[in-house]
């Protein structure tokens, strides 16, 4: 069976949906910093580093060789999550030198992160191109004026590579808030969040329709390909090393 989509004409709706993912993010931190009772001031200016890095990071993608204005690059561009990521969890740590906070954050972000994802991805399901033909009955089927946007097939079903992505990270989101008290050490959560993302996105981009780079593979695929070292140390780190004292209680304040 397939189905159509209310696609948005320009990025309002991505951006609205966006800006209601970071709010509802925002939210469940400051719920999660009371809930651990986590007073500290220098936290809310961590989250702050966090989304504005995280904004700036996602719009490395911009090419120069296009005629288009900084303010037109910045609402209209290109964006990448994965870059977003990168730059958010930049923005953490230069932040932690920058106000000397040297406790582990990693529990306390990734539950947020996970939400914001979830939600936000809500706005490239209804304005970007959902994914490949599915090769069946089922799937996306945009009409030929939403063809015509993307330069995909018309009445065709096609997978809707970001429903995937949005049901990963909702379903991190609840993982994560159940067993959050059973990680060995803190920032184990963020690790474990991140590394199966990793490995998520990469097999979804083989349905999700961007433009391949090298040997069958997306600009994204090469860049957790890129990442896969850093990723796998991090994970191996995580279950060879031993238990050691959490600096965010899960259930109380700060050891």
């Amino acid at each position: 069976m397939t189905w159509g989509l209310p696609y948005a004409g320009n990025g309002v709706v991505h951006g609205v949906l966006m800006g209601l993912g970071i709010g509802a993010a925002l939210v469940f931190y400051a719920l999660e910093k009371r809930r651990r009772s986590l007073d500290d001031p220098r936290l809310w200016a961590l989250a702050g580093f966090a989304v504005a890095f995280g904004a700036i990071g996602s719009r490395i993608t911009w090419d120069p060789t296009r005629s288009i204005s900084p303010v037109d690059w910045w609402t209209e561009g290109d964006r990448s999550v994965l870059a977003g990521l990168v730059g958010a969890w930049v923005g953490v740590h230069l932040g932690k030198r920058l106000l000397g906070y040297r406790e582990s954050t990693g529990d306390l972000f990734a539950p947020a992160v996970a939400l914001a994802m979830a939600i936000g991805r809500i706005g490239c399901l209804l304005t970007e191109l959902p994914g490949t033909p599915t090769g069946g009955g089922w799937g996306i089927a945009l009409t030929p004026q939403q063809a015509a946007m993307f330069g995909a097939p018309a009445r065709v079903g096609l997978h809707p590579s970001f429903a995937y992505e949005i049901v990963f990270h909702a379903a991190a989101f609840a993982l994560m808030i159940r067993y959050r008290g059973r990680v060995r050490r803190s920032g184990d959560l963020f690790v474990l969040y991140v590394s199966a993302y990793a490995l998520f996105r990469f097999a979804v981009e083989f349905v999700r329709g961007n433009e391949d780079l090298w040997l069958g593979m997306s600009r994204p695929q090469w860049f957790l390909l890129a990442m896969l070292p850093l990723l796998a140390w991090r994970v191996w780190k995580l279950f060879a090393g031993s238990p050691r004292t959490q600096s965010i209680h899960p259930t109380g304040a700060p050891r």
